[in-house]
């Protein structure tokens, strides 16, 4: 669907779940993210959500793929944000989360990128936000470097966050790659 220098963001297939989970659903991975899930519940989020989400949106968590090896480094893309109770619920939402053995090697900006460029340019979207928690520098750094800004007015109480208080990144059309 998304081609990079280095990788492909796909749609999802029933064959993607199972190395989805093995290699993402781990301490370090699901730290920020309220811990490890049972390995059906993930399923059923990528099976009930994320396919429904291509299929009607024409956009979701893609599947991070290398293209060098086929192999499956996690997701990156667009949804809806869906918080109950956010103030950017409705908004659309960039998201990644990918395996530890790909982190530190520029995949994310390089997937995150290509999602935003899709955003602005395929869907038109007027601003894009990304949500994450205080602790997890990495993440909120990453929005830094793309030119995400945070609004701390945003930030939200999200029961399904290890720290509860979810941090707003959001960035316009007209910031972005200006």
């Amino acid at each position: 669907m998304i081609e990079t220098e280095r990788l492909r963001l796909r749609n999802w297939t029933r064959d993607d779940v199972a190395p989805f989970v093995r290699y993402t659903n781990t301490p370090g991975v699901m730290r920020w993210l309220g811990g490890v899930l049972e390995p059906a519940a993930l399923e059923a989020r990528i099976v009930d959500r994320f396919i429904p989400w291509q299929e009607t949106l024409g956009h979701t968590f893609w599947v991070v793929e290398r293209k060098s090896d086929d192999a499956l480094l996690g997701f990156c893309g667009l949804k809806i944000a869906d918080d109950a109770g956010s103030p950017v619920a409705g908004e659309l939402e960039i998201g990644w989360r990918l395996r530890e053995d790909a982190w530190g090697q520029g995949y994310a900006k390089e997937a995150a990128t290509a999602s935003l460029d899709f955003a602005f340019e395929a869907l038109g979207a007027e601003r894009v936000v990304a949500l994450t928690v205080q602790g997890n520098s990495p993440s909120w750094g990453l929005m830094e470097r793309l030119g995400m800004v945070r609004h701390p007015e945003l930030d939200y109480r999200g029961p399904a966050w290890a720290e509860g208080i979810v941090i707003v990144y959001r960035i316009a059309r007209d910031e972005w790659r200006s």
